[in-house]
């Protein structure tokens, strides 16, 4: 039975890649739509999120029949109950892809304006951090789970940044303050994916060291 269940394992990790993947494509999208301000592509990511939402159903019940059939214990326990919790964060970072096409299908019926912050940098470091959280996760690693945490600071400085900028930019252009709002919407949309990036990355470290950390911080250099 071991064997049968470390198989489904090996499967279920799989699939929560090929997950990610999906998604991180699916936010990458979303950002160049508004950057190139292509309707076609936005309402490509927005038709297929239910794809997105079918593959987070069919792992979800993996999870539950590995739980049922096998009864792990330990760490397999551990990683069974955390993809549980990460498969549900990536999904709603689909469903975040889809909002920031949302706000790209509304920016390509307006008139196009300067976008005053660089949305390429940030979405850069939304999904470096989402891409480190996962390997974390298959490699158990928790020092790489940690490093996620502590990048968390810089996308939020980032998007503080963004709000300034916006703001003056209104002052500015007061006939631009929808725009300008979808823009600071996209940009809030990517803090969050930032922040599912940590969650997942506090879930690797519950999984490899037992430790519940969300509501601690870590001190640089310790």
């Amino acid at each position: 039975m071991t064997v049968h269940m470390q198989t489904e394992i090996a499967k279920l990790k799989k699939k929560i890649l090929a997950l990610v993947a999906g998604v991180e494509e699916a936010v990458k999208q979303s950002v160049q739509a508004i950057s190139d301000r292509d309707a076609g592509l936005a309402q490509r990511i927005i038709d297929g999120d239910g794809d997105i939402d079918h593959a987070e159903v069919e792992i979800e019940e993996d999870c539950l029949k590995i739980l049922a059939l096998y009864q792990p214990v330990a760490t397999d326990l551990r990683f069974v109950v955390a993809v549980l919790k990460i498969n549900n964060d990536i999904e709603r970072v689909g469903d975040l892809a889809v909002n920031i096409a949302e706000r790209a299908l509304f920016l390509c019926d307006q008139l196009p304006i300067g976008i005053p912050f660089d949305f390429a940098d940030m979405c850069g470091k939304a999904l470096g951090m989402l891409g480190q959280s996962l390997d974390s996760l298959m490699k158990l690693d928790a020092n790489l789970a940690r490093r996620v945490r502590n990048l968390d600071d810089e996308v939020d400085e980032i998007n503080r940044q963004m709000y300034v900028k916006v703001s003056q930019a209104v002052r500015k252009n007061p006939d631009h303050v929808e725009q300008l709002q979808s823009y600071l919407s996209a940009s809030r949309h990517l803090e969050r994916i930032a922040d599912y990036a940590t969650n997942i990355a506090e879930d690797v470290i519950y999984l490899t060291e037992g430790e519940i950390v969300r509501h601690k911080h870590d001190v640089p250099g310790e």
